[in-house]
């Protein structure tokens, strides 16, 4: 059967994907995924779609005008610097939807990238991940995690700066709160994160860091607070 990570990286080839049948069966988090995705797809076709005005054929010149293919002028420079900018545009909305070859100026920027291309994450719900799955994305020689921090309701392993990172999430207190362990991430000093609808903060932790970030008007001191309390380095 099929694994979280393995059916996500199907359905994002492949929103069309119907495979994993026995895993999304008994995963409501890998569900909302699907339907998010597939959602996504839908978005994407409609935005492609191009108003083309019905087809008019011009009337057939007489047989004694009509122009031998061969000496025919080839397509202009600018029809062909038009096509290759549309094929370059879908090839760069591509590879900025699925976050591959793209570079950030900092860290902060990101972290808010990767939530924008997570947004299945933030979901409001009472449902916690189970131990298994949270000892599977923390493992001991990243970090000691406990419950103390809220209700985890979010648990996966995810790409920062080139690295694999637990991404979590719980229950705030106006929305869900996203939390990145970032052990091999060094920050001088405390980074606020400002986007248009959140805010957070990166916070240094020992040699790594931990990035923290909810709605806002979610209270993120109380959350930085009990997570700091609850994360202890183990490299």
């Amino acid at each position: 059967m099929m694994n979280c990570e393995e059916y996500r990286q199907a359905i994002s080839a492949d929103p069309a994907f119907d495979g994993g049948a026995g895993h999304l069966s008994a995963c409501a988090d890998c569900q909302a995924f699907r339907r998010d995705m597939q959602a996504l797809n839908l978005r994407i076709a409609k935005a492609m779609q191009l108003s083309v005005p019905a087809l008019k054929l011009p009337e057939l010149p007489a047989v004694d005008n009509v122009v031998p293919m061969a000496s025919r002028e080839p397509l202009s420079r600018p029809v062909w610097f038009a096509m290759a900018a549309s094929v370059l545009f879908a090839v760069i909305m591509g590879a900025r939807m699925l976050g591959v070859g793209v570079s950030y100026d900092s860290l902060g920027e990101e972290i808010i990238a990767h939530l924008d291309h997570e947004p299945y994450a933030l979901r409001v719900t009472s449902t916690p991940v189970s131990d298994n799955k949270l000892r599977k994305v923390v493992p001991a020689n990243i970090a000691e995690m406990d419950h103390s921090a809220g209700l985890i309701t979010y648990a996966q392993s995810c790409k920062i700066n080139g690295k694999q990172v637990p991404h979590l999430v719980i229950q705030g207190e106006t929305g869900p709160v996203t939390i990145l362990l970032m052990p091999d991430q060094a920050v001088s000093a405390a980074e606020t994160l400002e986007g248009e609808n959140i805010h957070g903060v990166i916070v240094p932790v020992g040699a790594g860091s931990i990035a923290i970030i909810g709605p806002r008007e979610e209270p993120l001191d109380r959350v930085e607070k009990s997570v700091l309390e609850s994360v202890t380095w183990s490299t």
